[in-house]
């Protein structure tokens, strides 16, 4: 395996930024980390980032929500039988309300421990960004790629409007 070097430019914006970013993932000049104070579609899209797929962990934590919903009640209901007025008991309109709670829920806890396994939270050890600029007011791209590859890397930064451009 060959050495890797870390290029890193600095924008003041984040179109800036994604220009430099489709440049580099169109060449093929490396891997391509993004830093910015606030989401960025543009970037999104110049990384090919496709839909977060918390939205996964909400419809599964929605579903298990709803089937809980109806196979507890009806689990007690089975266990513990008391016949009122002559009704069935398995009777679905008054589980309705508990499976409908049930599903808000647990698709809000799914959706928050998908935030949490996705985001890779909490971070116990971890590296800070390369620049604190980048959670203030700047957009940086962090490439990792090989020597023979970084000053083609630094040539796609410069033009596509890179403040400062570092190794």
């Amino acid at each position: 395996m060959a050495a890797q070097v870390t290029v890193l430019g600095v924008f003041d914006h984040g179109r800036q930024a994604a220009l430099g970013a489709r440049a580099i993932v169109d060449g093929d000049l490396g891997k391509v980390v993004a830093y910015s104070p606030v989401p960025d579609h543009d970037l999104d899209q110049a990384l090919h980032v496709t839909v977060s797929p918390v939205r996964l962990f909400v419809l599964i934590g929605g579903l298990l929500g709803c089937a809980t919903g109806f196979l507890f009640p009806i689990y007690t209901v089975l266990d513990w039988p008391m016949i009122t007025g002559g009704k069935p008991l398995i009777s679905i309109p008054p589980f309705v309300v508990i499976a409908f709670e049930l599903t808000i829920l647990f698709g809000a806890i799914g959706g928050m421990v998908g935030f949490l396994l996705m985001a890779r939270l909490p971070r116990l050890t971890g590296k800070p960004a390369p620049d604190e600029r980048f959670s203030n007011d700047m957009t940086g791209i962090k490439v990792l790629c090989t020597p023979k590859e970084a000053a083609a890397v630094r040539a796609c930064l410069e033009r596509t409007g890179a403040r400062e451009i570092r190794d």
